[in-house]
């Protein structure tokens, strides 16, 4: 888009590619336009996506009268493993979850306020949320019709807000395609994503709870402390709904990826900050969370492999037990101080060492993972020969990331033959092939 100026039509290898609405490719183009590098350019708008909705989810809680949860919240949503991981990849996901979530708040705001400028509001954001993803955020809205069933007039402001941002690229592009974008993008990216494995993603419909607890991590054990009395107000309700249809919509699907629950992470976190907040005694919980910490450095060891083999043919080598001391001092201290009334100050401290548990993935796994995982290396040894490079074996995610570093595609080895060949074996590092030197 930055380099064609088309603006409508997503493009992958040079062919429309309709599988996404294009929010994302927007702001990495916008990037591209900003004079960002390549690397910067993709990653940073979710980054800052992420960040941008922490805010507007702490000042939303805050004037819904949840002035003792907004903070917990935000400190729970940010550190929790689902929105740190995917706030650092070039993904849907991330846009996807800032803008639903803030159409959340704003149609929670419309609710408690009357005020039906925040129905035009949360409709905008509805529409960032249709052109981030398609129709899953109108799919993840459908438990808020029920509690705003009557106000219709509210209702009409905000489907209108929702058509204004979204509907002229869909107008624009159907325009365009015709029934090339709706069979593609409705039929076989919506529908058939829904109903049909031939997009290689089938899980069993209990997927998402091993993920879900993953995703919360280390925040996991707060869930002992929900009660029924966590439900009894009216946002509590409207988000317990959301994260439960949105959880029961994605387990019914046939394919599934983790980071499709992204969405719910902030409801599920709202919920979890109220149960903390009406607890009486959450500190054996809160000592729980800390000791999950040690999990952090144990996955960074491991991380290069899980992600070269996966999960379940990783082997765990040697365990980082150096760690286990900090981790038991930080699990005990917010113990103490949530049995002194100090919760907020217990959270703080379990966050503290969260992030540095990622900057430990960051400063030593990361490395390894870029040196023997990631395509980039790849690129930075192909790049000079780049000419005489093809592909000759590489997994289908490592393509398009080369790709996107290469920008015009490097040719199939079966089509064109090149003496620089790039090759993956099962469960290895892509290699790149240098020709045999000349007698």
């Amino acid at each position: 888009m930055a380099l064609s100026g088309d603006w409508i039509t997503p493009r992958l290898w040079g062919a429309p590619w309709f599988e996404k609405p294009p929010l994302l490719y927007w702001l990495i183009a916008l990037a591209h336009y900003a004079g960002l590098s390549d690397e910067l350019a993709a990653r940073l708008p979710g980054a800052l996506c992420g960040a941008a909705f922490l805010v507007f989810y702490w000042w939303a809680l805050r004037r819904l009268g949840r002035v003792s949860e907004a903070s917990v919240a935000v400190v729970l949503l940010g550190a929790t493993a689902g929105w740190m991981a995917v706030g650092n990849v070039a993904a849907t996901d991330m846009p996807l979850a800032a803008s639903f979530n803030a159409c959340l708040l704003a149609a929670l705001l419309w609710l408690d306020t009357g005020r039906r400028r925040w129905a035009v509001i949360a409709g905008a954001l509805l529409g960032l949320a249709l052109l981030a993803k398609g129709l899953v955020g109108a799919v993840l809205f459908l438990p808020v019709l029920w509690f705003a069933r009557h106000h219709i007039r509210g209702l009409l402001l905000l489907f209108t807000g929702a058509a204004l941002v979204a509907l002229p690229w869909y107008v624009a592009v159907t325009a365009q395609h015709g029934m090339a974008f709706i069979r593609v993008f409705f039929l076989e990216h919506h529908f058939g994503r829904f109903t049909q494995p031939n997009l290689q993603h089938v899980q069993p419909f209990w997927f998402y709870l091993p993920v879900l607890l993953g995703l919360v991590f280390p925040w996991t054990p707060l869930f002992a402390l929900v009660r029924r009395s966590t439900f009894n107000q009216h946002t509590e309700r409207v988000c317990a709904a959301v994260a439960v249809f949105g959880f029961v919509f994605f387990s019914i699907a046939t394919n599934k990826l983790p980071g499709y629950l992204l969405p719910i992470l902030p409801a599920v976190c709202i919920l979890l900050a109220r149960a903390v907040v009406e607890s009486k005694a959450p500190r054996s919980a809160l000592a729980a969370c800390g000791l999950l910490l040690f999990l952090m450095p144990v996955a960074s060891a491991a991380l290069p492999q899980i992600l070269l083999v996966g999960l379940r043919r990783t082997t765990l080598g040697v365990v980082p037990w150096e760690y286990l001391a900090p981790v038991a001092a930080a699990a005990m201290s917010a113990w103490w101080l949530a049995k002194n009334g100090r919760t907020g100050a217990a959270i703080a401290l379990l966050a503290l060492f969260t992030a540095a548990g990622w900057l430990e993935i960051k400063l030593i796994a990361l490395p390894v993972v870029d040196r023997e995982v990631s395509v980039r290396s790849l690129w930075r040894q192909a790049e000079p020969h780049r000419g005489d490079v093809c592909v000759e074996s590489l997994n289908r995610s490592l393509r398009y990331g080369l790709n996107y570093y290469s920008v015009a595609p490097l040719p199939d080895c079966a089509i064109d033959s090149k003496p620089y060949r790039i090759t993956q074996a099962q469960a290895q590092p892509p290699v790149l092939n240098a020709p045999p030197p000349s007698p």
